[in-house]
């Protein structure tokens, strides 16, 4: 299972922050990227850098015969093609293309200059806004370090929002 999260907070050349995703999900066949289920889109808070407009998310289950770093420089060319530049970190973006889960495969990040991509996603544990239509398409996902469902994860955060 191949999952990728989609995000925008700012239009560009394909459109408002929805449709862009929308766009970005018809692009994606093109760079032999099959897009087999999506998530609705959710409008959802900035995270990490919070001064700027809400976003709209959605996740995707995708198949490709395309290997992780091919997969993901595809996904960036993808993200160039909605007018994508890379200034501030958790900053304000006209598309944000991430790789969540490789079929469970487990990359620790690397500490040197040449970064390998890391698997699953880092941050999946800590975003609400990529856990929540994680959880609508694929209910029954865990996470390939943790083995926690996605739902409990999700119920965890939401009880840590509230506390």
């Amino acid at each position: 299972m191949i999952l990728v999260a989609l995000g925008s907070n700012l239009t560009g050349p394909w459109g408002s922050p929805r449709d862009t995703l929308l766009w970005a999900l018809q692009e994606m066949p093109r760079h032999n990227i099959r897009v087999r289920c999506v998530s609705r889109l959710l409008e959802t808070e900035p995270f990490g850098l919070t001064n700027q407009p809400g976003f709209v998310n959605a996740v995707a289950l995708v198949e490709t015969a395309l290997a992780p770093e091919t997969l993901m420089r595809a996904l960036h060319m993808i993200e160039r093609k909605a007018g994508r530049a890379r200034r501030k970190r958790w900053g304000p973006r006209t598309l944000d293309l991430d790789l969540i889960d490789y079929h469970g495969l487990v990359r620790k990040p690397a500490h040197t200059s040449i970064k390998p991509l890391a698997l699953p996603h880092p941050g999946i544990n800590e975003r609400t806004f990529v856990l929540e239509p994680l959880v609508e398409i694929v209910p029954r996902w865990r996470h390939p370090v943790t083995r926690e469902l996605a739902a409990v994860t999700l119920r965890k955060l939401y009880r840590l929002k509230r506390g």
